[in-house]
């Protein structure tokens, strides 16, 4: 008789997953979902642009970061896919060649979709807490609206929630006007 526990998943098993879904491995268990729709997708395309020049790039804005779209993050045993990922440069001063970052980021955006929206809350947002990320943006664009969080004593503290047209400076990010109603535009 079997003693009922399931097997934890392995990087064998995430590797195995057909190309068109994203894969994740949290806290031993094996999470797959469709390619974003195109609410989520456009949310997440026009934030990464939104902060690629100013922070990324320096351009009109005070450089200092490493952003990268849909990085692979290697955090202990879990293996994360957030949908914007970035590190201050003077964590990370060069961009290693790696499939997986083993490094966790300053920052991560997660684009809520309503197939992984329960997973980004409650699941992944303990890991990134344990991994020690200092901020947390969770963007939904179907209610059009950013949730901006902060790690305070290893537990998330929320800074605001903005909706709609709203026009926010959100940490980390603070310098940028950062207009909502891009990321919702159709």
């Amino acid at each position: 008789m079997g003693t009922g526990q399931r097997r934890k998943a392995t990087y064998a098993d995430l590797e195995a997953v057909p190309p068109h879904l994203v894969a994740e491995l949290v806290d031993g268990e094996l999470y797959t979902s469709p390619r974003p729709a195109s609410p989520h997708a456009r949310a997440a395309g026009k934030l990464y642009s939104r902060l690629d020049g100013p922070f990324d790039q320096g351009a009109g804005g005070p450089g200092g970061w490493l952003l990268l779209f849909e990085p692979e993050l290697h955090l202990g045993e879990n293996v994360l896919v957030p949908d914007i990922a970035g590190w201050r440069r003077e964590r990370m001063p060069v961009m290693p060649q790696v499939v997986g970052f083993t490094l966790a980021p300053d920052w991560v955006c997660e684009v809520l979709s309503p197939s992984t929206a329960v997973l980004d809350r409650k699941k992944k947002m303990k890991v990134y807490a344990r991994e020690g990320v200092r901020h947390l943006w969770l963007v939904d664009p179907l209610r059009q609206e950013l949730e901006v969080h902060a790690l305070d004593g290893g537990h998330w503290k929320t800074l605001g929630t903005h909706t709609g047209q709203a026009q926010v400076h959100a940490e980390p990010f603070t310098p940028l006007r950062l207009e909502l109603g891009l990321l919702w535009q159709r």
